[in-house]
């Protein structure tokens, strides 16, 4: 495990786009697993600033995504789908047949998770996988349990998350009560990862996820077993550590 110590949100987004831009270097066919959340916006915005000026080209990446709301149908505003168009996809040269993202609209949960698992597997697996970290040690939308999910599945989404989303909604009542997502298997068998978190109010989970005990109770701990994890941090969540 690294920790690279960002000065604050923006320093933290530009290291991040950084070790993103060169696994897109290194292997222009690259698989890119992505994620959402307020976090990896200014990663995503620096990145489409690199290609503006000719830097980055995603002709040839494949992207698959962490996650999706379940029963949210791809045009929806809150939707995933819908997130990483507005942020990435729209504008860079990304080929709109190499972005996967969960089927949300799908409400048969095995058969859109068995789908997403076989889509993996037939991409050959994610190079990098980029994840941020919910105070209770959720990474994609896997919570805290009694034990590790393994593939694609479906969740029903805790209080703490569905609290922690809401700012997208309208109210809370609006936020799913489910969703798709990738497994800690499959995030574990990504060749890289890279995490970001910043503000103070993730300074006691990434104590607790990466100074701790591993724990299905805190589902980001598993990383300290990954052979290539990377935890970019600014101050304020490193304040602890």
């Amino acid at each position: 495990m690294r920790i690279i110590r960002a000065k604050d949100y923006d320093d933290m987004s530009r290291k991040a786009a950084n070790i993103i831009s060169a696994q897109v270097i290194m292997k222009p066919d690259c698989v890119l697993g992505l994620a959402t959340g307020g976090t990896p916006v200014g990663t995503y915005a620096q990145l489409v600033d690199w290609y503006n000026k000719g830097d980055i080209d995603f002709s040839q990446i494949t992207s698959v995504n962490l996650d999706e709301y379940r029963g949210l149908k791809r045009d929806h505003e809150q939707s995933y789908w819908y997130f990483m168009h507005e942020n990435l996809f729209n504008k860079v040269n990304v080929k709109p047949e190499n972005i996967y993202v969960p089927n949300g609209s799908n409400m048969d949960a095995d058969a859109a998770c068995k789908e997403y698992d076989e889509i993996i597997e037939k991409v050959g697996g994610i190079d990098l996988q980029l994840l941020g970290i919910g105070e209770d040690g959720h990474i994609g939308f896997n919570e805290p349990a009694d034990n590790f999910e393994l593939g694609t599945h479906c969740v029903d989404l805790t209080e703490s998350t569905i609290e922690a989303n809401k700012r997208f909604f309208n109210s809370a009542d609006e936020v799913p009560r489910q969703a798709y997502t990738m497994g800690i298997r499959t995030i574990m068998q990504a060749r890289k990862v890279l995490m970001v978190a910043n503000g103070k109010n993730k300074a006691q989970i990434i104590k607790d996820a990466f100074f701790g005990p591993v724990t299905p109770q805190v589902p980001a701990s598993i990383l300290q077993m990954h052979p290539d994890f990377i935890l970019i941090g600014d101050e304020e969540a490193l304040s602890l550590v």
